[in-house]
């Protein structure tokens, strides 16, 4: 085929793609919200302080914000005082089709002298304080009908169980990550106490069916008189929200940009400007990226084609020197900086049985949260479907 000819075909099919709304998707960044608890279900109760009802007022203030932000969409599991299965919280996100899923608590504390803020990402944790919060807010499955079929024999009493559980984790940790930490460091700036010095994981029910980058907050101790009075009133309410709020927009404009997309009109100058044609008889692909259109030349089938397993060890902002004393002894560490993180990576196989025992070496030298990556031609894929 001759150069210009392809060139032309390439050009018609895009502009095909864009008329025929193929990249008619609307650019609202989607958030959905969920307040825990709700009617029968009051969460944690101390001195007339009751967790469904500040969680729920957090929330419509949360969105209230957030739908007054330019290009923010939002949604609720419960806009009013109702039970909602911790499934369906979950499956309310995914038919919206959210870009985050933000569920918010209150936590509470034998100890009422315990303050200060936690916020959880999807994590088999082993560590106790976080399996003990999992198996708090994960209790709430025991008010639902027939749970035990729903919940495939999840035990909400041994938040461990989930390990056997098909999990979806690694999809969505980093994104999830950069998320929390960033409304940590909203509660930082409001002088609040950030409970573990980090971002925690857990096996929380309501984040494991949510598809897509997502996150509980434990805005504070109810528990604690002080703390627990001014998550009651409306002073401290407004503040947690706009905290919350703020982390959220820039969480949006740091991953999605302004959202705005090219209008058709200003397609084809920058199509004539950004379009390369590699001159081969292999079969091209568009790759569509904010801002720009690139047509790149289709990779061969050949050895770069097999699947190669890694194991994640972590993903930071911090850079770290790959030194085994920095990996408790690992060696031949790798990082990578992505979307503004230090991602570690351990071990490299095509074998997915060798690629287990590289998993299992890295928990058992401390490594609890680890989990494996897959990559094919140079580019990330779902780990299921490596396995597959």
């Amino acid at each position: 085929m001759h150069k210009i000819d392809q060139y032309k075909i390439i050009v018609t099919l895009i502009l095909l793609f864009f008329s025929t709304g193929g990249f008619s998707q609307s650019s609202n960044f989607r958030v959905t919200l969920d307040a825990g608890h709700g009617a029968h279900d009051f969460g944690a109760v101390y001195e007339g302080r009751i967790e469904k009802n500040i969680a729920l007022a957090i929330v419509l203030k949360v969105g209230r914000i957030l739908e007054s932000t330019p290009q923010m969409q939002v949604n609720y599991t419960r806009k009013t005082d109702v039970f909602i299965d911790l499934i369906e919280r979950a499956n309310i996100a995914n038919r919206f089709n959210a870009h985050i899923f933000v569920s918010i608590h209150c936590n509470a504390n034998r100890n009422t002298a315990a303050d200060g803020t936690e916020t959880y990402v999807m994590g088999l944790s082993k560590i106790a304080s976080n399996l003990a919060a999992a198996k708090k807010e994960n209790s709430v499955i025991t008010l639902e009908k027939d749970y035990k079929q729903k919940y495939e024999g999840f035990d909400p009493n041994s938040p461990e169980t989930m390990i056997g559980m098909t999990l979806m984790q690694e999809e969505y940790l980093d994104n999830s990550i950069a998320l929390a930490s960033k409304i940590e460091d909203s509660f930082a700036d409001l002088g609040k106490k950030i409970r573990g010095g980090g971002v925690k994981q857990a096996p929380f029910m309501v984040l494991h069916k949510a598809y897509m980058p997502r996150v509980l907050i434990e805005t504070g101790f109810i528990s604690n008189t002080t703390e627990g009075n001014l998550l009651n009133s409306e002073e401290g309410q407004n503040e947690v929200a706009k905290a919350i709020a703020e982390a959220i927009i820039r969480y949006k404009k740091e991953y999605f940009g302004s959202g705005e997309l090219e209008t058709q009109e200003s397609l084809p100058s920058q199509i004539m400007e950004q379009i390369i044609v590699q001159e081969t008889v292999a079969p091209t692909k568009a790759v569509i990226v904010p801002k720009k259109i690139v047509v790149v030349e289709s990779k061969s089938i050949g050895t770069n084609d097999k699947v190669i397993f890694k194991v994640q060890l972590l993903a930071t902002q911090k850079k770290l020197d790959l030194n085994a004393k920095n990996f408790k002894a690992l060696k031949n560490v790798v990082s990578v900086y992505e979307n503004n993180f230090y991602k570690y990576t351990y071990g490299e196989t095509s074998s997915y049985d060798e690629a287990k025992k590289q998993l299992e070496e890295a928990k058992s030298n401390g490594f609890n949260t680890a989990f494996l990556i897959a990559f094919k031609n140079g580019e990330k894929i779902n780990i299921q479907d490596a396995i597959k």
